[in-house]
């Protein structure tokens, strides 16, 4: 029986450890990694993003309230000052109607204490009424007109909160979203139609920093589409953004296509290749020092594969290094484009080590 129990005792402790280990072994340790470019020399790069029209127009009400007409479908071709949206205005025209109504009381009101005021002045003039008198109606035919003067703009603001029920196309063009139906209740500010014009198709793109500083407006590259094989479009440059965006690591770009053609689409898929070029003719990537490290088989980097948001597997490249610069520390062989580097936790890792990553700058 003692046996029995020893044995049993035995078993429980090796689950505990297993299970121990187990859950030690789902604590990854979190490493952060930036995407490397090289630099120096001509190298052709080619980024991914989404066409868009030239010109878009998101529409938006500016008074909350129920679709009583929805004048248009997807793909509608429109004319400026075409109606797209009527909302429901009947309380609205209630509102105006109070509104109207209350001016005109204050009007009369105005006008009476008007008269009253040229009637008290005239005998003041003549002598035959008092400072305290003339001051009293003055008093209150300003009033009055300040009064005027507020329900005036009441039952204008009314009129226009009415005026803003209709909504009319800004200029031609086509729809290319519909986010709302009839009868659906809507907030002032919220997106209802999306206008497209104009036949010259821009496509916007994310730089990496390395890379951004290279690019300047009208630079000239080319586009390419995943639905339109075998084609090849002359764009130029003609946004480079300044403030970082994502992850901040890239930078918004747009291009925009030089000749028109039918069978481009807002929203298609794009490819857009630039051109980089520099006196320095030499390859080198340029990383932080701190992503380097040495052992008894040389200088090394870490990358991180990943495999999905969250989690990458480390892969260890042996690197051949240069100078350091402001920059950061010159890299010639070891790293390819597109990399993504290892920059901070490289004394806690090794090859193949499943990690939690979190992209520079997070």
């Amino acid at each position: 029986m003692k046996y029995h129990t020893t044995l049993l005792l035995l078993i429980c402790l090796i689950c505990n450890s297993c299970s121990e280990r187990q859950a030690v072994e789902k604590v990854y340790r979190p490493v952060r990694y930036e995407q490397v470019f090289s630099t120096g020399g001509s190298k052709i790069r080619t980024f991914a993003g989404v066409a868009r029209s030239g010109s878009e127009s998101t529409l938006s009400p500016k008074v909350s309230g129920t679709i009583e007409k929805l004048a248009v479908q997807l793909g509608d071709k429109v004319r400026i000052g075409q109606l797209l949206i009527k909302i429901d205005d009947t309380d609205l025209e209630l509102q105006v109607k109070e509104a109207e109504a209350a001016r005109d009381q204050a009007r009369a009101r105005e006008i009476q204490a008007e008269s009253e005021y040229e009637r008290v002045r005239t005998l003041y003039e003549n002598r035959s009424a008092s400072r305290s008198q003339l001051e009293s109606a003055r008093a209150a035919f300003e009033a009055a007109h300040e009064q005027d003067n507020i329900l005036k703009k009441r039952r204008n603001l009314a009129r226009r909160q009415m005026e803003y029920c209709t909504i009319t196309a800004p200029l031609d063009g086509s729809i290319s979203q519909v986010m709302v139906e009839e009868n659906e209740n809507v907030s002032m500010g919220q997106p209802l139609l999306v206008i497209t014009s104009g036949s010259n198709i821009e496509v916007r793109i994310g730089i990496p920093e390395i890379l951004i500083t290279q690019i300047r407006e009208g630079n000239p590259v080319e586009v390419t589409f995943d639905a339109i094989k075998g084609r090849f479009y002359r764009a130029t440059v003609t946004e480079v953004g300044v403030a970082a965006t994502g992850f901040a690591t890239t930078y918004p770009v747009t291009v925009r296509l030089a000749d028109s053609d039918n069978l481009i689409r807002p929203g298609m898929a794009a490819e857009v290749t630039f051109t980089f070029k520099s006196e320095d003719q030499k390859q080198r990537f340029l990383v932080p020092a701190v992503a380097v490290g040495e052992d008894r088989l040389g200088k090394y980097v870490y990358t991180v594969q990943p495999a999905d948001s969250a989690f990458g597997t480390i892969q260890r490249k042996n690197v051949t290094i240069g100078e350091l610069e402001v920059d950061g520390l010159e890299i010639y062989e070891g790293l390819e484009d597109g990399d993504y580097l290892v920059t901070a936790g490289i004394s806690k890792i090794h090859e193949g080590q499943k990690v939690k990553i979190r992209p520079a700058g997070e």
